[in-house]
């Protein structure tokens, strides 16, 4: 997770494995739902390296700081407690 003045990012890889990208899809529509929140989300994916297979998750001008919310109700309905690299 990145953050800056306003502005946060949480970047999942999943190395071109499908079922885990649509792991990660579920759990943010279900938090999505839960919460309320609409954050920015986008795909990347490239053909030449594996850790850029990954889905971004952003909030831009986050005043009040809310995103870190949603990244942590995320994780959890992804079990995820670590992190293994800061991409």
């Amino acid at each position: 997770m990145r953050m800056e003045e306003r502005y946060e990012t949480l970047s999942l890889i999943f190395e071109n494995r499908e079922d885990l990208c649509n792991d990660v899809k579920s759990a943010i529509d279900k938090v999505k739902a839960e919460t309320g929140m609409t954050p920015f989300i986008f795909e990347k994916i490239s053909k030449d390296r594996a850790d850029l297979h990954g889905i971004y998750i952003e909030f831009h001008d986050d005043i009040h700081r809310v995103g870190g919310g949603f990244f942590t109700k995320l994780l959890a309905e992804l079990k995820i407690d670590k992190c293994e690299t800061d991409i």
